[in-house]
């Protein structure tokens, strides 16, 4: 039987992960009597039985095999004469096999898991005396506290519109509130890594292609909750908003080109300027008494992630009912609504509308910048809920002059066509 690409991909990508795992327990499992069970040649003979098994087709065949490795990495723990009671081995020998049947449907997927899972494998010592001597108990706690929302409660919050007009989704709110505190722990991460100054804006920017809205909440909430990192916290929160103008340009040359040619020179001349604001509130962080400590507080604080995620199902509700009420016939109020809770959904709901002649370009270029404007509002809003009314003023001029700044040139560009 003449072997196809995809099955010579799967076998190749089920080669390599055993490989790449197997070689890491090769280093672990030592020498003589007491060197451990598996290594490099186990790890990719199982590797290729999961592939195989996968490739001959039905269910059956990986069923059985599983139980078989099972089987072996139970009597190989049992046999085991180190010393070491873990069972990681064991546990990696089922993961590869699970890869190697995995390789066959999803090869992209199999291939980074087993890079994920050689780096864990890897990483022992430093995972170790991460958890044990890096971790405070409040860390420890809040962590798990955040995987239960994301990961428990999260898939069982009703995925549907209610409440008047369907203008209401549990879960689209909720995704919100997680990604406040999702943020609020990767500004943490950042700073006990990289140290306040750049680790905060660092994180802002990151977290703006996310949601430059939820950034300004999460810092707004670090700021407050640590007044020594103030500067910091404002430098990461303008750093997310050069990233949603640098998202907008990416939508836009995905949605709409043909509206992109009016957008450019204006969303360009605001990212300039809200870049020129961040770089400017990153040196005044330089200034920054740093703490002379790693901070070991809250790594979020639930409360206020929770009451980001009300005003933000306020937002929507009445974006979602003007826009019933406006309809088509208002698009350009319309999507300037829609700014209020998502200026890239907007915009791309603009570049739509625009492709399908529902608006002309000049008209859908004032919708996108109207939604920015309103998102703008929707940001200093945040702040000042989360950080306070000093924390919005000090960033209200940036945001503002990039808007301004913006809104002329598209205006300058629009009197000269």
């Amino acid at each position: 039987m003449r072997l196809q690409m995809s099955q010579l991909i799967a076998i190749a990508v089920a080669c390599g992960v055993g490989l790449l795992v197997g070689i890491e327990r090769e280093r672990r499992k030592g020498s003589g009597p007491q060197r451990g069970a598996a290594g490099v040649r186990t790890f990719l003979i199982v590797a290729l039985v999961g592939v195989i098994s996968a490739l001959t087709g039905g269910p059956v065949m990986p069923v059985m095999m599983a139980l078989a490795v099972g089987a072996l990495a139970v009597s190989a723990y049992r046999r085991d004469h180190s010393g070491d009671p873990g069972m990681t081995t064991e546990v990696a020998l089922l993961a590869t096999f699970l890869l190697g049947v995995l390789s066959q449907s999803a090869p992209t997927l199999a291939a980074g898991i087993g890079a994920l899972l050689a780096i864990a494998l890897a990483a022992r010592e430093w995972l170790h005396r991460f958890v044990r001597a890096q971790l405070s108990e409040q860390e420890i706690h809040d962590g798990l506290l955040l995987a239960a929302c994301a990961l428990v409660v999260l898939p069982l919050v009703p995925d549907h519109a209610i409440g008047p007009y369907g203008a209401f989704n549990p879960r689209t709110v909720w995704k919100f509130t997680v990604l406040v505190m999702s943020i609020n722990a990767l500004g943490y991460l950042a700073q006990r890594i990289l140290g306040a100054r750049r680790g905060l804006p660092l994180a802002g920017l990151a977290a703006g292609f996310i949601s430059s809205s939820a950034a300004h909440a999460a810092m707004g909430a670090r700021a407050r909750s640590q007044l020594a990192l103030r500067a910091s916290a404002l430098a990461g929160a303008a750093w997310s908003s050069v990233a949603t103008f640098v998202q907008l340009l990416l939508v836009l040359t995905v949605v709409s080109p043909a509206l992109l040619r009016p957008m450019l020179v204006p969303l360009l001349v605001a990212m300039l300027v809200c870049t020129l604001n961040a770089l400017l509130l990153t040196a005044r962080s330089k200034d920054e008494a740093q703490p002379a400590a790693e901070p070991r507080g809250r790594v979020f604080r639930l409360r206020e992630a929770l009451l980001i995620g009300g005003l933000i199902a306020v937002v929507l509700l009445v974006t979602t009912l003007a826009a019933r009420w406006f309809g088509a016939r208002y698009a350009v109020a319309t999507v300037m609504l829609g700014g209020f809770a998502d200026v890239h959904s907007a915009t791309a709901s603009a570049g739509m509308l625009c492709n399908g002649g529902a608006l002309t370009p000049q008209r859908a270029a004032l919708a996108i910048v109207l939604a920015v404007t309103a998102n703008t509002a929707t940001k200093l809003a945040l702040a000042w809920r989360s950080g306070g009314k000093g924390f919005a003023l000090r960033l209200a001029p940036g945001l503002l002059l990039s808007i301004a700044a913006g809104a002329l040139a598209w205006l300058l560009l629009n009197r000269a066509a």
